[in-house]
């Protein structure tokens, strides 16, 4: 047997003795060395106790030593579980609770914080800071090799996790072959090669960062400038040195507020890639105007990597998110079967990148995925004769904003228990930056008085920072269709212009 995904991504790295990654202070790392890293972080790991199966939670900064547990954890054959940075105790809680992880890697930092939760639920707890942490000091003195454990294509190789309308985390199960097939597929769409140097300023606990930009650098031979977030400073600086550029739409918005990005600056690169989050019309013009390039959109999900992309060369066209994958079959439906061109419906896809299922949530799985392999995506879209897809809505009221999923009910729980507050509607605004903001429309108790700037206050300390609220307003009844349902649609078209520049 094999190991396909370590085969195919880290294992040529062993004898690569040119650079893999740029760091922002000038510093490199070759292939061969970041290869003896994640070799001793696996030996490291494997002390610990993790063995092939084993779920590893990650909730660490981007760096190139959180990069080497990934690679570490394919190793060993792992269940690698990336977690976002923002997330709170509370929030944390589930996904341990949920996922049950035989070790959880955190921030020296946090480390007082979350070691009552990972006794709780039975996880060693390890700490990584970049080269700092228990995890670093293990890994010291172990040995530069490692042979990986053997893997079958269709065996877990990461757990990520999505939201869901009722605020139940989901965590979608990823194997070798799902996160393979996308790479391969996207590197030869996109037309990646040893030659390309990649501006990496996306976080590694996210699909995009980690299974799209990183993967393909990684299984095409390129370099990557390793950003540990987006710096308009760092990016402006460095984007001379890349071939290549992956993004949310913020950060195409923040580069055009910034005059010294011009035709000049961008002449030398070959692709902007944007993602996670609509990309407004005024940024796909303006950035054409500036730079002379447009920006490549493609729709994906947590769990499907990418199912549609706009064509390398050929027609980008503004708006969409582009045509199937060549090996992603996609359809609209409605309640009666598969809808023609031109008609608005439900989204689904089939395909080598559609997850497998929900971590332990059978009763969900079978409600998404259909026995014949088709996933119902919850997005709402209509798709040209020629096949370009469109995203009109979403059928259960996701929010993506600055390239994160937020689902209102997780919110307007927290909103609704504030004293004086009677009820909430939790909804997505256009914004310039974020492609969508969260916005609270609140009502108050009878005889309450309600400040919204306290209410969020309030509730900030139990949410990640995506999640909360950018504003929130007070009307005194919400509004409501005749069976009772709030009718979210009318307020989002009231408050449409909150967030206009």
């Amino acid at each position: 047997m094999s190991n396909p995904l370590y085969d195919a991504l880290f294992a040529p790295l062993a004898h690569r003795k040119t650079e893999l990654l740029i760091l922002p202070d000038g510093t490199t790392l070759t292939g061969a060395a970041f290869h003896a890293l994640a070799a001793r972080t696996a030996h490291a790991l494997k002390l610990a106790g993790l063995q092939k199966g084993d779920r590893l939670a990650a909730q660490i900064e981007k760096s190139p030593q959180a990069l080497a547990t990934y690679a570490a954890a394919t190793a060993l054959g792992a269940v690698f579980l990336p977690l976002n940075t923002a997330y709170t105790p509370a929030e944390l809680d589930h996904f341990l609770g949920n996922a049950t992880p035989a070790a959880f890697l955190c921030d020296p930092a946090r480390e007082p914080d979350l070691r009552p939760l990972a006794d709780r639920h039975g996880a060693t707890l390890l700490t990584l800071n970049g080269p700092r942490g228990s995890l670093p000091d293990l890994a010291d003195n172990q040995p530069d090799r490692i042979i990986p454990t053997d893997c079958h294509p269709h065996d877990l190789a990461a757990i990520l996790y999505t939201s869901g309308t009722t605020g139940r985390s989901k965590g979608a199960m990823l194997t070798h072959a799902n996160l393979l097939s996308n790479a391969r597929t996207l590197a030869d769409l996109w037309r990646f090669t040893p030659d390309d140097t990649l501006l990496h300023a996306l976080p590694i606990f996210h699909t995009h960062g980690l299974f799209v930009a990183t993967n393909i650098a990684l299984l095409t031979g390129g370099r990557m400038i390793f950003l540990p977030g987006f710096d308009l400073e760092a990016v402006l600086r460095l984007l001379p040195q890349a071939t290549a550029m992956m993004g949310v739409p913020t950060f195409y918005t923040r580069l055009l507020s910034d005059q010294r990005f011009d035709r000049q600056l961008a002449a030398h690169m070959r692709l902007f890639v944007s993602g996670s989050a609509p990309l407004l019309a005024e940024t796909h013009t303006g950035f054409l105007a500036r730079t002379g390039h447009r920006i490549l959109e493609r729709y994906g999900m947590t769990e499907t990597n990418m199912n549609t992309s706009n064509p390398y060369d050929g027609d980008r066209r503004a708006g969409t998110v582009g045509q199937p994958l060549p090996d992603v079959d996609l359809r609209i439906m409605s309640d009666a079967g598969p809808l023609p061109a031109g008609e608005v419906g439900a989204i689904e896809v089939r395909g080598p990148n559609v997850f497998v299922g929900y971590w332990q949530m059978p009763e969900k799985t079978a409600e998404d995925l259909r026995p014949d392999g088709w996933f119902i995506t919850g997005d709402l879209g209509i798709q040209s004769p020629d096949g370009y897809l469109t995203i009109v809505g979403r059928a259960k009221d996701l929010i993506i904003t600055g390239g994160y999923n937020v689902y209102p009910r997780e919110v307007e729980l927290l909103l609704d228990a504030v004293p004086g507050v009677l009820e909430s509607a939790v909804v997505g605004l256009p914004h310039p930056d974020f492609g969508e903001a969260v916005f609270a429309v609140l009502t108050p108790r009878p005889g309450a008085t309600v400040d919204p700037a306290a209410v969020l206050a309030q509730i900030a300390p139990s949410l990640a920072r995506f999640k909360q609220p950018k504003a929130a307003v007070v009307l005194a009844d919400l509004p409501r269709n005749g069976m009772g349902k709030v009718q979210k649609a009318l307020l989002r078209a009231q408050f449409a212009g909150q967030f206009s520049r």
